[in-house]
């Protein structure tokens, strides 16, 4: 096999080019990724595999490599067992480990506190009208986790050493994403097309033996000589189990303190916390595509900055999305950025954030917690749980504002014109102010005067980490994985997680067997 580099222009064919390249020598070819370079002349870069009749012909050739290329082979099938581990949470993290289990032959219950997709999409919506919690069944919980509510991204800086990237991008193609996210250096779904991904998926595993309780909230743990013995279900169930796997996502507050009381391990993480961002997406796309801004659709861009050794960037960036009220907690507000598959909005937004530490908010396991409560209080209160709005311009200079300029809100949810200067410590406030005038000499219009703020964007990442020894907890027969536990940042990463942990629970089951 042989994987070769080059660039075209955005208007030449790339299957063309393969067959002319390699011609009669071709067998197959496969695209492995394709990415925009907009440094000057726009053109694509692409990456293939080819297998090809005579690869030694191809030895010394510039951009082209012979390498050793092999799917992703998982270790285990066929493993029988009356054991049924329970999975907490359907967050990606939940989902690829109950689905490499199915595979595999053991059995998996995945309990979900929130409810079916079917379900949740109009408790949601119901939300967003009437801003009427439903504290277990809401933007960050239900089925399919925070991520169906969100642009879908797939991105991942993981290094892809035995390919479970890709197989995680192909299960999604399997149930219903499009074929563009294997070889798009940006991949998305979209929350539109997740919504029937994460519906396909429970109709295969629940096909394959696995079983689904929603509306299902974990309550309590016990143990018996440091294992894991039973658990409590809605303050009433008793469930009996030696195999415990938790698959919670970052907004899991409840669940956290429960987990310490019962003395799981875990101590206090770095996060970040900031604003959502939203501009014309129109800028943005001429911006990084210049005049071939109308072929190349909505575009993405990265920033980030230091100040005072404390990094502050771009997170989450949703072009041709929505901003949403993502609020979890009674009483508290949170946002968050959403895009459909065709990112067609006229405005992109991302989260403008700033690293926080443990020396920032105090190194209790539980204070990250506390100092996203407290924030998400204070917006809530500032505008009765809307979202908060603020021109750049008014933020900068620490005013209400009044009135909008060019640009309107794209939000679900209701919102309010407020003032978001006094909301977070002073350090965190000047950070993002100082950050984007310099990311306006990136991009022309960044830090244009009725550009929007919108307010708070807290839950970035888990502001705990559960520690843990081959993915089990120091109880044993507690296993800890995905994004909730702090070993994950988005879809892919809590994929993959769930993925190897899926290997350790094996691994134990056979240990302990029946």
């Amino acid at each position: 096999m042989i994987k070769i580099n080059f660039k075209l222009d955005i208007n030449d064919d790339y299957d063309l080019f393969i067959k002319n390249k390699f011609k009669n020598n071709i067998i197959s070819y496969e695209l492995l990724r394709r990415s925009i370079d907009a440094r000057s002349d726009v053109k694509y870069n692409y990456i293939a595999l080819v297998k090809v009749k005579d690869e030694s012909i191809y030895k010394n050739k510039i951009n082209i490599e012979i390498i050793d290329y092999r799917k992703y082979s998982y270790p285990y099938n066929n493993i029988n067992t009356n054991i049924r581990p329970i999975i907490v949470g359907s967050g990606p993290s939940g989902l690829f480990c109950a689905y490499f289990l199915c595979l595999s032959g053991v059995r998996p219950i995945i309990i979900e506190m929130g409810e079916k997709i079917e379900e949740r999409v109009k408790t949601v919506e119901k939300f967003w009208n009437d801003l009427k919690l439903n504290i277990n069944s809401n933007v960050s919980f239900g089925e399919g986790g925070a991520g169906t509510f969100s642009d879908g991204k797939l991105k991942t800086s993981i290094k892809d050493r035995n390919n479970i990237i890709r197989e995680i991008l192909k299960i999604f193609v399997k149930f219903g994403a499009k074929e563009d996210i294997l070889y798009d250096n940006n991949p998305h779904i979209g929350t539109d097309i997740l919504r029937e991904v994460i519906i396909n998926m429970r109709n295969y595993l629940m096909k394959h033996g696995c079983s689904y309780r929603f509306n299902t909230k974990l309550t309590n743990i016990f143990t018996t000589n440091n294992k894991i013995s039973k658990i409590e279900v809605n303050n009433s169930e008793i469930i009996n189990t030696n195999l415990l796997v938790l698959a919670i996502g970052n907004s899991s507050r409840d669940t956290y303190r429960m987990l310490y009381k019962n003395n799981l391990e875990m101590e206090a993480k770095s996060f970040a916390v900031g604003f959502r961002i939203m501009h014309d997406q129109e800028m943005i796309n001429i911006n990084q595509y210049g005049k071939y801004y109308k072929k190349l659709g909505a575009a993405n861009y990265k920033l980030t900055n230091n100040i005072n050794n404390r990094g502050v960037y771009t997170f989450c960036m949703c072009p041709g999305g929505y901003v949403v009220n993502s609020s979890s907690d009674n009483n508290k507000l949170s946002i968050n950025g959403m895009s459909y598959n065709k990112r067609d909005s006229k405005c992109s937004n991302s989260a403008v954030i700033v690293s926080i530490t443990p020396k920032d908010f105090g190194n209790n396991p539980l204070d990250g917690i506390l100092f996203q409560e407290k924030i998400e209080n204070v917006a809530y209160n500032m505008g009765n749980g809307k979202i908060l709005v603020q021109k750049l311009i008014d933020f900068h200079n620490n005013k209400t504002t009044t009135l909008l300029g060019s640009i309107k809100p794209l939000v679900k949810g209701d919102y309010i014109l407020s003032n978001l200067n006094n909301i977070y410590p002073d350090f965190i406030t000047k950070s993002i102010k100082e950050s984007i005038k310099v990311w306006d000499n990136k991009i022309k219009g960044f830090n244009k005067d009725d550009t929007l703020l919108l307010g708070v964007e807290t839950k970035t990442s888990s502001p705990i980490r559960m520690i843990r020894n081959n993915f089990m907890s120091n109880i044993n027969g507690i296993f800890v994985i995905g994004e909730g536990a702090g070993y994950a940042g988005g879809i892919t990463s809590s994929a993959k997680d769930g993925i190897e942990a899926s290997i350790k629970i094996i691994e134990y089951i056979k240990k302990i067997g029946d």
